[in-house]
């Protein structure tokens, strides 16, 4: 099928594209990677009346500096997974990289695209949590930073205002860390069934100083197994924690059974996924 007609302009500064989305209202959509936004307009799901296109903004690039990670929001998830940099020292995204899509998707989707799509099914959403990220976004009022958990609202929706443009995403990195990302796909190319983000900081006698998990494909967005961190925080992580840390993590979410399988199988895919990931983060980062 073919989209509707829409207007399209290609902004090569950030204010230029800020004031053109501010202008426009809700007619208007920025345009990343569109492996998302395109699929929609050919089936006439999403009939946005302008297409701001995004591609020529100076928001792109991997900078680690002072012990934080700077990715560009227009960063490809290819270059994500070919950054040797970021599989050597940041093994929850690199995992999550090679694993979004298909290679055709991760040549042209972005990190900052799908992050701003907010599909509870993606992989980003759950892999900026568990990594307490934080977005920077620009827009007619200036330039604010959000935590990732702040930044998700709902299902495909996100704090974003009005003509704002989310520019860069920072992700701290504490020494003794390690992260793993697990997810459940049908097939190469699809979604998520059941994703578990991990990321794992260890003090200098082994015992875990912070954990975050995320999870995806189990709610209306992304969710923060927030107990389950709370659990795992000042000890030792031996086979019974891990244990009863899994199903802590199982039990704070809240799948709907679809074609995909019963609530109750995703429910299990977190806690074997959530043992997986846990241990995985706690071996990279004893090492």
């Amino acid at each position: 099928m073919f989209p509707a007609p829409f207007d399209y302009s290609a902004p090569g500064t950030l204010e230029e594209a800020v004031d053109l989305l501010s202008r426009l209202g809700p007619k208007a959509r920025p345009l990343a990677g569109g492996q998302s936004l395109i699929p929609l307009m050919r089936f006439r799901l999403a009939r946005p009346a302008h297409l701001v296109d995004l591609r020529r903004l100076p928001i792109v690039g991997i900078e680690e500096a002072e012990g934080e990670l700077t990715i560009g929001a227009m960063t490809t998830q290819a270059a994500i997974e070919a950054s040797g940099a970021i599989r050597a020292r940041y093994q929850l995204l690199w995992d999550a990289a090679h694993v979004v899509g298909d290679p055709l998707v991760r040549n042209l989707g972005t990190v900052g695209g799908s992050a701003a799509h907010a599909d509870p099914s993606g992989d980003w959403g759950a892999v900026l949590l568990a990594s307490r990220a934080t977005l920077e976004v620009v827009g007619p009022e200036g330039e604010r930073e959000i935590p990732a958990d702040e930044f998700f609202t709902g299902s495909f929706e996100t704090a974003l205002g009005g003509g704002e443009v989310l520019t860069w995403i920072r992700i701290p990195r504490p020494d003794r860390s390690g992260g793993a990302y697990l997810k459940l796909r049908r097939k190469v190319g699809d979604f998520a069934t059941v994703g578990v983000a991990v990321q794992m900081t260890l003090d200098q006698s082994g015992v875990i100083d912070d954990c975050g998990i995320g999870v995806t494909g189990v709610d209306v967005s992304y969710v923060r197994a927030a107990k389950a961190e709370e659990y795992l925080r000042g000890e030792r992580l031996d086979r019974a924690r891990l244990r009863r840390a899994s199903e802590i993590a199982s039990e704070e979410t809240h799948p709907a059974s679809d074609q995909r399988g019963s609530a109750e199988y995703k429910r299990d895919l977190v806690r074997v996924f959530s043992a997986r990931a846990l241990s995985t983060a706690f071996r990279r980062a004893s090492s």
